[in-house]
């Protein structure tokens, strides 16, 4: 509950900023096509710092098992593989855009920021921003149904599973509950690991697609 608790407050963030706009009583400065960028280096950066200065990082970095790579290989493939397949269910959105927003795995931050940013390039500032808020939601309900069904993908697949579905929450938001799901603590490096190794992959990956 409390995970969820944790989660509420994005949509909430999300509907007020949806009414703010339509309201017509944004600052123009809160309107600028030169805000996004700043505010996503921010973001990078603020994720690197606190990749970097975590001491769960250190101690993985020193005892490394290249076992620990299969996971969230896994969970990119399986995440792009049904994005692939929403792809074609829904005739509208092109491959590449369906596989950048299944490349958020949860980070609804950054990943929509990040598409908003690359895909206006190309796409032009509206469809970027359309694009951009399906991202935010997908990524929302994913961390959303991660964290409501753990338990149920726990007896489904097991420990691995629960860290999977859980992309990159499986380091922080959903962390508490995946233990209590496997029972052991002894999952904790390997869904830490897992929710870095995405995160760090998020850029790249939506960087390729947009």
């Amino acid at each position: 509950m409390n995970a969820i608790k944790e989660s509420l407050p994005v949509l909430g963030a999300f509907v007020i900023g949806i009414a703010f706009g339509l309201g017509g009583s944004a600052p123009s400065w809160l309107l600028s096509h030169d805000l996004p960028p700043v505010l996503l280096t921010l973001l990078v950066f603020s994720a690197g710092t606190g990749i970097g200065a975590g001491d769960d990082l250190r101690g993985m970095v020193h005892g490394f098992d290249m076992r620990l790579l299969l996971l969230p290989v896994c969970t990119v493939v399986g995440s792009l593989l049904f994005s692939a397949i929403g792809a074609a269910l829904f005739t509208g959105r092109s491959l590449n855009d369906c596989l950048a927003v299944g490349s958020g795995f949860g980070y609804y931050s950054l990943s929509s920021m990040l598409i908003a940013d690359l895909k206006g390039a190309t796409a032009g500032p509206e469809a970027a921003t359309e694009l951009a808020t399906v991202a935010l939601l997908a990524n929302i309900v994913r961390e959303m149904v991660a964290v409501v069904f753990l338990p149920v993908f726990a007896r489904i697949g097991g420990r691995m599973a629960t860290i999977s579905v859980a992309g990159i929450s499986s380091m922080d938001v959903c962390l508490p509950m995946i233990v209590r799901c496997a029972g052991d603590r002894q999952v904790v490096p390997q869904a830490l690991f897992h929710g870095i190794a995405l995160e760090i992959s998020v850029p790249f990956l939506i960087g390729a697609f947009c």
